[in-house]
């Protein structure tokens, strides 16, 4: 420490109540320097930076959504982070770099999330959750870091890094690749206006991508190389088809019409893909994705996942967010977690269930729903409003869909017009876990204890998002799941200790208690 303790003589001056004062006062209970005894095993000298004042920097730097260099800046000029970290008041901290240096020494030790983790041990001392058996489920899309790259960019992007990671790879570019100069990072030069120009530009970059693909050393790749090698692959494909008058066997290629599912965005961050959360608005990054207990406004769990993928669906990864719970718990959640799998696994772990179902659409407007059929899945039969009766088929295609074709007992129905448009009559498609999502549909529409305790407990979460996000937080600052899953826990932790020392956390007697401030 340089100069005087801040906290020890600007004590004053600290707000009371604050992150900055708590970690000042409790820092070593919070994060004690055996918590990162594995991280440092040579017993030859010490760290240059004792860990428990980088935990105490990240934690500070995940609240208020600071780079690394703002975070040093922040511990060289301001009192408050100098009595939250322990510094001295002439201290001038430490160089940023070192920030990223802590951060993949937790990364590559057995408790990556030991941040988060020392967290949850304090909310689970104090026992603020006992008895709260709520929680309400959703999730947020987050801006990746990278810019989101047209095919042309992505191809030579994708083409350079090959050259630079693959062995002998540049030899092969520079015999086989003739469309653009691969050492030249930008664009090539072509009058971009010119649609045939820019058809041309396209199928000459896919033949040099296939090219070289085609003509690499057969020899074993590191990960980087194999990455590389893999990413082109993926480029190369995923934006292209052939041309309108090719039969796909002669090399020539055109940009496809619409977007390849789970594209990749950039080269820079393969992980990132563009996301949907409404039909109209879209961005690219990561789905942040938490269980909140909306009572006191705690993240229970998180997950940062890919936009695409079925594995990354809010019910899958619902699924996950509940899994450590250790007792079941009211689930409150959109539609989105409404699947019928979803569903059922819940219902089988003994949750209670507010997930509100998804709309049937009728096959006509305003016509009828699957809810105006009588369907009785153990008989197989489904009886129309019209009181016309068909067979359920046996589980079959990809989805284990059961359908029931009317064919003929729709002509002359005096109810058709209401029912459906289909020349051969209505066919009806009973998807699994038919009868769960049937009584879910009735509970939802017909119980107002349900309809009551929905609208109280589930829009609590939106406020947890709207905290998540805020100071500029829905920008994400890392590439790759793993980093920025990292500073999801990271985050949710810092907002978590800021609400349990608003609810009054205080460490008395070697223990952590809730003493809710005297009115």
């Amino acid at each position: 420490m340089v100069g005087p303790d801040v906290w020890e003589t600007c004590r004053e001056l600290i707000p009371a109540r604050s992150v900055f004062a708590f970690l000042a006062e409790h820092r070593g209970e919070l994060f004690p320097d055996e918590m990162f005894a594995d991280m440092y095993p040579s017993a030859n000298g010490r760290p240059s930076m004792p860990p428990q004042i980088l935990a105490a920097a990240i934690t500070l730097q995940a609240l208020h959504g600071l780079s690394d260099f703002e975070t040093v800046q922040q511990l060289r000029c301001d009192l408050r982070w100098k009595a939250g970290c322990g510094l001295g008041l002439h201290d001038m901290a430490f160089d940023p770099s070192l920030l990223a240096y802590f951060r993949r020494r937790l990364a590559r030790s057995a408790c990556p999330n030991r941040i988060s983790e020392a967290v949850r041990e304090v909310v689970k001392a104090t026992g603020v959750l006992k008895g709260k058996h709520r929680r309400a489920l959703d999730s947020t899309v987050l801006d990746d870091a990278v810019a989101t790259q047209d095919t042309v960019t992505q191809i030579i992007a994708a083409v350079r890094a090959v050259i630079r990671e693959v062995p002998g790879a540049d030899t092969v570019a520079a015999a086989q690749c003739g469309a653009h100069d691969y050492t030249d990072p930008g664009k090539p030069r072509i009058a971009w206006n010119d649609e045939q120009a820019r058809a041309e530009l396209v199928d000459a970059l896919i033949t040099d991508a296939l090219r070289l693909l085609g003509h690499l050393p057969d020899q074993q790749l590191g990960e980087k190389a194999a990455n590389a090698v893999g990413i082109l692959a993926l480029v190369a494909g995923q934006d292209v088809e052939p041309a309108e008058d090719s039969d796909g066997r002669d090399g020539r290629w055109r940009i496809t019409q619409g977007t390849a599912h789970e594209r990749i965005v950039s080269t820079v961050d393969p992980e990132a893909r563009h996301i949907h959360k409404t039909r109209s608005h879209r961005q690219d990054g990561y789905k942040a994705h938490l269980a909140v207990e909306p009572e006191t406004g705690l993240y229970t769990a998180v997950a940062l996942r890919p936009g695409a993928g079925p594995e990354h669906h809010e019910a899958a990864v619902g699924l996950h967010l509940l899994a450590e719970e250790d007792t079941p718990v009211d689930a409150f959640g959109d539609t989105a977690y409404s699947t019928g799998e979803a569903r059922q696994a819940l219902h089988q772990a003994g949750h209670r269930l507010f997930l509100k179902p998804a709309p049937l659409r009728p096959a006509v407007p305003g016509g009828f729903t699957l809810d105006d059929f009588a369907i009785d899945t153990a008989t197989a039969t489904v009886t129309c409003p019209a009181g016309h009766t068909a067979a359920l088929s046996d589980p079959g295609g990809q989805h284990h869909q059961r359908k029931a074709s009317f064919g003929n007992l729709c002509t002359g129905c005096r109810l058709r017009e209401r029912c459906t448009k289909a020349k051969a009559g209505r066919i009806l498609t009973i998807r699994p876990h038919h009868n769960l999502q049937t009584a879910a549909r009735h509970q939802a529409a017909t119980d107002p204890g349900w309809q009551a305790d929905y609208r109280r407990w589930r829009p609590p979460v939106e406020r947890a998002v709207a905290w998540l996000v805020h100071h500029g937080n829905r920008r994400l600052r890392y590439r790759g799941t793993i980093k920025n899953d990292t500073w999801l826990h990271t985050r949710a932790a810092a907002l978590n200790l800021r609400r349990l020392i608003n609810l009054g956390l205080t460490h008395t007697s070697g223990t952590w208690h809730i003493t809710p401030a005297s009115t």
